[in-house]
């Protein structure tokens, strides 16, 4: 609640300036509490849902969420052109967003914390009166008493944090390598695709007016995937869910370089955003004491690969094509392919707590 707070002030001072350097600078501010929201609702959303229907659930979030992606680039589409009431289109766009996140701030207002995490604080009282309405609102919607806890789930335990960078500890150390190689290069595959349709699509020979309404017809996407992967989340390891996405993008990848007709192209870009996100697996992979520090240690991967993308993406297009960028694309996805695939653990039907021992 907190970063969803600051990021809306942010976002509307920056709407607001006019020198470039201000609106950098208050765009990165933007930027910097997103990242902090983002890893944080990951851990706070894996430690309420049971193990049977985590994959599930986090797909049902992504959906939701993944709805801003065409709704932003329709609004982008429609407003950044013109200047409605004398204000240039983007600022629009940003205010639109920033009304949007005051909603969903006021609705956050009634979430309960994490029992999970208020029992690693050795606040187990105030975890158990929490549990204890969770337990009578599911009994009073199905009129049946709650199963046992199977005895092969090990009980939640305080655990005390000793200030270091605990992803790093030596039980979790590989699983960290995995998701930081995972991260950099997943990063380079996907959003370096979904970031240059305008400007590959543009090299194709399309105009950028057209490529913009392409990269909305693409970005419809964006929502079905998770939407899609509800029907069998659960029912196939994370790991392979994943690797296999990796695998698909990078022969799509260079399918969609060699392709001219414009109908083809947006049915690959199509294609092309239907993966399921990664985001439930690694934030399985550590223990609660622990869980945002590491989630948030190994997504920063992902946004030091961001910066980088940029630069690599253009310096291929420029030597060597349009072909030259889904290489290097193929490549990434590639990676991903062999490190989830080969060191990543198994997850599925386990509970937080077995996973990490």
């Amino acid at each position: 609640m907190g970063a969803l707070l600051c990021y809306t002030i942010a976002a509307a001072i920056m709407s607001l300036q006019t020198d470039p350097v201000w609106i950098v600078f208050w765009r990165v501010i933007a930027g910097i509490v997103v990242g902090a929201e983002l890893v944080t609702i990951d851990a706070y959303v894996s430690e309420f849902v049971p193990a049977r229907i985590r994959g599930r659930a986090f797909a049902f979030l992504q959906t939701i969420q993944y709805t801003s992606i065409p709704t932003i680039a329709f609004l982008s589409w429609q407003l950044v052109p013109i200047a409605p009431f004398g204000f240039d289109g983007w600022r629009w766009v940003v205010w639109i967003g920033c009304a949007g996140a005051i909603l969903v701030w006021i609705v956050r207002l009634g979430l309960p914390e994490s029992p999970r995490w208020l029992i690693q604080q050795g606040r187990g009282e105030e975890a158990a009166k929490i549990v204890a309405r969770i337990e009578a609102k599911i009994k009073k919607i199905t009129g049946e008493p709650l199963p046992p806890v199977p005895a092969t789930v090990p009980p939640v335990k305080a655990v005390a944090s000793d200030g270091t960078i605990g992803s790093w500890y030596a039980r979790y150390r590989k699983r960290t390598i995995v998701l930081l190689v995972f991260n950099f290069f997943q990063l380079i595959g996907y959003y370096g695709f979904a970031s240059w349709v305008p400007t590959l699509l543009a090299e194709k020979g399309v105009a950028l007016t057209h490529s913009l309404m392409y990269s909305f017809i693409i970005a419809i996407a964006s929502p079905l995937g998770p939407l899609v992967a509800m029907l069998f989340a659960d029912r196939v390891e994370r790991k392979w869910l994943i690797a296999g996405s990796a695998a698909s993008m990078a022969v799509l990848g260079i399918i969609f370089a060699q392709q001219r007709d414009p109908v083809i192209v947006v049915a690959m870009g199509l294609l092309m955003t239907l993966a399921f996100s990664y985001r439930p697996y690694q934030a399985e992979l550590f223990p609660t004491h622990m869980r945002a520090r590491a989630i948030g240690m190994v997504y920063s991967a992902s946004r030091v690969s961001a910066m980088l993308s940029g630069f690599l993406i253009a310096f291929f297009l420029r030597h060597l094509g349009v072909l030259g960028v889904f290489s290097l694309i193929a490549g990434s996805m590639l990676i991903v392919f062999i490190t989830i695939g080969v060191f990543g653990p198994r997850v599925r039907g386990l509970s937080l707590e077995q996973i990490s021992q």
